[in-house]
């Protein structure tokens, strides 16, 4: 049986919870916790439960003696020894309310072809699920979970290294950091061309990561201990707000590879971080300064930020004007639309490494358009790495954009701009040429609801602009 399989089964169970009332936003980080007991069985590291609150213990019982036995181990499992067992189940509970339903969850978990599973990794089947559960519209996932392929090239251009400190400041479910773990064990033959000591430093100190989100964080430390990723105390991917204080705990790094959440901060207000020359209440800017404040000298950046950050006046063009001097940013990818889960919104990445100096590092920019004249993805036409080996192969070898490159001029879709040029926008980066066929035919339009998601971003995105003007007037914005 293959890993997709699995998945599928794994998934099915979602209709017994339904049953219970579970809503699919609760889905996997109920079946997670299961889950991880199962597999701490099939990977023989059960050693790092309490005695008597395994896998075994569990699904010996019967009935209601079972369903108290179950609420009683969540709670002793978030005190366990192993500081990563007891951050995965911290304030764990479980809304299964029948006991017949946690009974034919567990039967049905045990029934898997857990051979096959072991085979193909179960770190790869945990990511499936977590990719199907992305996929589902309902379950509103899709906000943590970045296109797999996009992490991929991402990944493949940026090149990370056994001996660099890779940071996610946005995790999620940790998307980037396995896919850069995957990359490097690719390159090392699964570490083995590393001295003990480097195979200690990337399983404990090379990645790191901060999540907000308590549910996110919890699948987050489950994903990197299915594929052996350490950390230190409690994981490789901490809980709490990189915009707060708390986000200046994470170390400078050598690559950082994110996807920050769209949008403003909670309630209004700015990051209580007080590192920020620029504060601003959009998240997206917010984080880009984080993420070009943490880069070592020489270290490198891929993030995706939505189109408003390549153009947004007053602080926005600060902050963008503030990178291009700390960073050389190299290159720009701009990504179709439809396949995040909020559809309408218009997505790019950037890539960048941080000068030796503070100023002048960036003399041209590289724009690659695959937006225009692209597929409209979705069920029917999914985003896959083929759509990305175009700009792979443009990129060239070199991870921090230097390798030789090629203008393809103004039909074709990768170009280089001046700094001058630039400058001469504003610092907009907001950089199109190419006539979009696709983009005047009705038939084409998005969704009404991805219209309306649209619509809303870019009424958000005005009022950050007015409460920026209202703050530099001295005003404070009303409630």
């Amino acid at each position: 049986m293959s890993t997709q399989n699995i998945v599928q089964k794994l998934w099915s169970l979602c209709d017994i919870l339904r049953d219970d009332g579970i809503t699919y936003h609760q889905y996997v980080t109920e079946l997670t916790l299961l889950l991880f007991l199962k597999m701490a069985q099939e990977t023989e590291t059960e050693y790092r439960l309490p005695v008597g609150k395994r896998w075994s213990n569990l699904k010996n019982r019967n009935g209601v003696e079972q369903h108290t036995f179950y609420r009683a181990l969540l709670i002793e499992l978030g005190r366990a020894s192993d500081p990563m067992v007891a951050a995965i189940y911290a304030n764990a509970g479980t809304s299964i309310k029948e006991p017949r339903h946690l009974a034919q969850l567990i039967e049905d978990i045990d029934a898997l072809d857990w051979y096959s599973a072991r085979q193909d990794g179960l770190g790869d089947l945990y990511e499936g699920l977590l990719e199907k559960n992305a996929g589902e519209l309902k379950s509103g996932a899709g906000q943590y979970f970045t296109p797999r392929p996009l992490i991929r090239a991402m990944v493949e251009v940026i090149r990370p290294r056994a001996g660099e400190i890779v940071q996610d400041p946005a995790a999620g479910t940790a998307g980037f950091l396995i896919q850069a773990d995957h990359y490097i064990k690719q390159h090392s033959d699964d570490l083995f061309d590393l001295e003990a000591a480097q195979q200690e430093f990337q399983k404990k100190r090379a990645f790191v990561g901060m999540e907000l989100v308590p549910d996110a964080h919890r699948l987050a430390l489950m994903n990197c201990m299915l594929h052996d990723i350490e950390g230190t105390g409690q994981g490789p991917v901490w809980l709490g707000s990189t915009l707060s204080t708390e986000g200046q705990r994470l170390p400078k790094s050598d690559v950082i590879l994110t996807n920050p959440p769209f949008g403003t901060k909670k309630g209004g207000g700015l990051p209580t971080r007080d590192d920020f020359t620029y504060p601003t209440s959009n998240k997206q800017l917010a984080f880009l300064q984080h993420i070009y404040r943490s880069l070592k000298p020489g270290g490198r950046a891929a993030v995706v930020l939505p189109d408003n950050v390549l153009f947004e006046g007053n602080v926005g063009r600060q902050i963008r004007t503030d990178l291009m001097d700390k960073c050389n940013l190299h290159t720009i990818l701009r990504l179709p639309t439809g396949i995040f889960y909020a559809q309408g919104v218009k997505t790019n990445v950037l890539f960048f490494t941080r000068g030796q100096r503070d100023t002048g590092n960036t003399q041209a920019v590289w724009v690659y358009d695959l937006r225009a004249n692209t597929p409209q993805f979705g069920k029917r036409t999914p985003f896959t790495l083929e759509f990305l080996k175009p700009f792979i192969a443009a990129y060239g070898d070199q991870p921090d954009g230097s390798a030789a490159r090629t203008d393809e001029g103004e039909s074709g879709r990768f170009r280089c701009f001046s700094r001058e040029w630039i400058a001469e926008r504003s610092d907009s980066l907001d950089i199109a040429w190419l006539k979009d066929d696709n983009a005047i035919d009705a038939a084409d339009l998005p969704e009404p609801a991805a219209l309306a998601q649209e619509a809303m971003g870019e009424l958000e995105h005005a009022m950050t602009e007015l409460e920026a003007i209202l703050a530099e007037l001295g005003e404070e914005v009303a409630e």
